[in-house]
């Protein structure tokens, strides 16, 4: 959606959070904070807060279960880093994904392997869309 806030703009613990909804598919509070990998965890109270910002930013929605919100995504992480994908594209290459694509191609670093993987994704996208050629 437009005007949401980019995954990239998000605070490192509210990434955190997203990480462990997008995994769980969906959770509580307590499930969240089980599953982040922190020492100590933070405290409910912060999960809470930070899952309630990233609904009101449009990031997560809920539904009552018991006496307990269910936390879920509104968007799935691919979602999510496509629009990261689309900026980094319009701030670095000035939109132009084939400058993307030069960059990509002119590095040295690319394995044989690498490059099959790319012209099998580039042909099955083809297929996808009708495209031959």
């Amino acid at each position: 959606m437009v005007g949401r806030v980019s995954i990239d703009e998000l605070g490192e613990l509210q990434k955190a959070v997203m990480e462990s909804v997008w995994e769980l598919g969906e959770g509580t509070v307590q499930q969240v904070r089980d599953r982040l990998d922190r020492k100590p965890p933070p405290a409910y109270t912060t999960i809470l807060s930070v899952m309630q910002k990233l609904e009101k930013a449009g990031w997560l929605s809920h539904r009552p279960e018991g006496r307990s919100y269910v936390y879920v995504p509104t968007r799935s992480r691919d979602e999510a880093g496509s629009s990261t994908l689309r900026t980094f594209i319009e701030r670095v290459f000035g939109g132009d994904p084939l400058l993307l694509f030069q960059r990509l191609l002119d590095d040295k670093e690319l394995s044989e392997r690498e490059l099959s993987e790319i012209r099998r994704m580039i042909d099955q996208k083809r297929r996808e869309e009708g495209r031959h050629g």
